[in-house]
């Protein structure tokens, strides 16, 4: 069975991404196909990239760095819930991402996006880093938006629809996850 993280893409106070990520979960845990697991980046206290060699060249020497690389590891693919900040995803986000390498390579992704614009922005913004790490990300996405998904902007409170959004992603990310384990089998 695939192991999917559910990333928590938010370490702000007040932040709306643990409940989208803990709504997502709710959705995921219907299922049977896939074992799901929260991971919020905020428990990892990531500063900023402080490692002294790229992560490409897999030479970790902080102990943040290690715990993170240890957790990320053993998923087969992700679910990354973001806000949109200023048309991209959060810095904090950005962060963790560029801590490392290898471990997110030969996976899949989908998201989860929230915003004036449903995060459309920071989803597309993800695309496009995770085509650099090798990792497929799937087709379908869900978009949230702060005007119609958030009571006064405030608490979350998901359209009734969003669910097959998120099921039809779902469906993706466990189906390629499952597809890519082969690959990830033979890398050295």
């Amino acid at each position: 069975m695939v192991k999917i993280g559910v990333i928590v893409g938010s370490t702000r106070p007040g932040r709306k991404a643990l409940d989208v990520a803990k709504w997502v979960m709710d959705i995921a845990r219907l299922r049977s196909d896939a074992a799901f697991e929260l991971v919020d980046i905020a428990d990892f206290n990531l500063p900023l990239l402080d490692e002294p060699v790229p992560p490409s060249m897999g030479q970790y020497s902080k102990p943040h760095t290690k715990a993170w690389a240890e957790k990320i590891g053993q998923y087969d693919g992700f679910v990354f819930v973001t806000p949109e900040y200023n048309h991209g995803t959060s810095g904090a986000l950005k962060n963790a991402i560029d801590f490392l390498y290898k471990e997110w390579n030969n996976k899949a992704a989908g998201f989860v996006g929230y915003g004036s614009a449903g995060g459309a922005r920071a989803i597309e913004n993800l695309r496009l880093v995770m085509g650099e790490l090798m990792v497929a990300d799937v087709r379908a996405q869900v978009m949230l938006s702060l005007f119609t998904d958030f009571e006064n902007f405030a608490t979350f409170k998901p359209a009734a629809h969003h669910e097959k959004s998120v099921t039809a992603m779902l469906d993706q990310v466990v189906a390629w996850s499952g597809a890519l384990q082969g690959l990830r089998g033979k890398q050295g």
